[in-house]
C-alpha cells in the first residue's frame, strides 16, 4: 500500500509541476502588490494537507503510537494505550506526501534509524507535544493559521500556535547571538518570488509528527510565489549534511483565509501542557484516573532516573 502510495505521489508531483507549467505565477492585476511594486503577501494564511502528520506519502494509520494486532502480521496494528480512548479523532489520515522526486526523504543510514526511533517514541520526543517553537518549515504546514504583515524592509509573520513569530528580513542586520528554534530569516527578490534563506538552527525541532528531523546544521532556501490573490505556491529546498545524503525539497499551495471576520486568535498551550511537562514531580500525583463507558484509565507519573530527567526535556 505505501509503495502504491509513493507511485501515486510521484504521479500526482507530475500532475502538479504540469499544471504549474500551464497556469504560471499570477501576474499583472492578478497580483496584490505593495507601494513599491512588490507582491503584497500580507493576510492571514494556512495550509490545507496532510504535512502535519508525515511529509512523506503515508497510508491511514490508527493513531500516531500503535501496537500489534491480534493477527501476527506487519499491517496488523492496533492504537496503543496512550491513544485508544481517542477513537477515530487519534487516527492518522493517509497522504500522497509532499516531497517531491521519489517522494522520500533522503537520510544517512544512521539519521534513519534516530528518525524511526523518533517515531516510535513519539510522545516523549515531538516537540509540539510539549508546545515547544515549531520552528521553519513546520509552522507553516501546521493545521493552525498565520499572519504575514509586509513592508518594504520587513516581512513578518505571527504564528497561532503558541503564539510565535517569525521576522524575514529584506535590509542587512547583524547575525543572532545565538541559534533558535526558528531560526534567522533573510530575504531577497526574484523578480516576483520572494526567496528566504533561513540558518542559524539549534537543531531540536522536527519537521512533522512523525519523527522527521533535522540537525544544527539545517539550511532552508524558500521560495513564496503567489499563484492568485489568494493562494501562494509555497517550496522549501532543505540541505543538511548532518542528516541527509544531498538536498531534498517540499512544495504546497498555501491559501487564504477568506472569512470576512477573520483574525488571528491565541494559542498560548504552554498553559495546557504544564500537566504533561512537570506533573511527574507533583508531592502528590494530581491527573490519575479517568473512567468512560467502556474504558478505564489509571495513570501513575515517574521520574526519569538521573540525567535522564532533565534529557527528557531536552528532546
Amino acid at each position: 500500500m505505501v509503495t502504491a502510495m509513493i507511485a501515486a505521489a510521484a504521479v500526482s508531483a507530475v500532475i502538479t509541476a504540469s499544471m504549474t507549467g500551464a497556469t504560471g505565477q499570477a501576474t499583472g492585476a492578478d497580483v496584490p502588490r505593495t507601494t513599491d511594486g512588490r507582491p503584497d503577501f500580507s493576510g492571514i494564511w494556512q495550509a490545507n494537507n496532510e504535512a502535519h502528520w508525515d511529509l512523506e506519502a503515508h497510508a491511514a494509520r490508527p493513531g500516531m503510537v500503535t501496537q500489534p494486532g491480534p493477527y501476527g502480521f506487519g499491517f496488523n496494528e492496533v492504537p496503543a494505550a496512550p491513544v485508544l480512548a481517542l477513537g477515530a479523532a487519534g487516527g492518522v489520515p493517509g497522504s500522497l506526501g509532499v516531497v517531491e522526486g521519489d517522494g522520500q526523504i533522503p537520510y544517512t543510514p544512521e539519521a534513519r534509524a534516530i528518525k524511526e526511533e523518533n517515531q516510535a517514541n513519539w510522545i516523549d520526543r515531538d516537540p509540539e507535544l510539549k508546545c515547544y517553537l515549531p520552528g521553519i518549515p513546520r509552522a507553516m504546514y501546521m493545521p493552525y493559521p498565520y499572519q504575514i504583515v509586509q513592508s518594504t524592509n520587513k516581512i513578518q509573520m505571527a504564528f497561532e500556535f503558541t503564539s510565535t513569530a517569525r521576522t524575514i528580513h529584506l535590509d542587512q542586520v547583524e547575525p543572532p547571538p545565538d541559534w533558535t528554534y526558528m531560526g534567522h530569516s533573510v530575504g531577497r527578490w526574484e523578480g516576483d518570488t520572494l526567496v528566504v534563506d533561513v540558518t542559524d538552527f539549534n537543531g531540536k525541532n522536527w519537521f512533522d509528527r512523525a519523527g522527521n528531523f533535522h540537525s544544527d546544521a539545517l539550511h532552508l532556501e524558500e521560495r513564496f510565489t503567489l499563484l492568485s490573490a489568494d493562494a501562494i505556491h509555497y517550496e522549501v529546498t532543505i540541505t543538511d549534511p548532518n542528516t541527509f545524503t544531498e538536498p531534498w525539497r517540499i512544495s504546497m499551495p498555501l491559501y487564504r483565509r477568506l472569512e470576512p471576520n477573520m483574525q488571528l486568535l491565541e494559542y498560548r498551550c504552554i498553559e495546557f501542557v504544564e500537566e504533561f511537562l512537570y506533573g511527574h514531580v507533583r508531592k502528590e500525583q494530581l491527573v490519575q484516573r479517568w473512567e468512560g463507558e467502556t474504558i478505564i484509565v489509571d495513570i501513575t507519573r515517574k521520574v526519569p532516573p538521573g540525567d535522564a530527567f532533565y534529557d527528557w526535556y531536552r528532546k
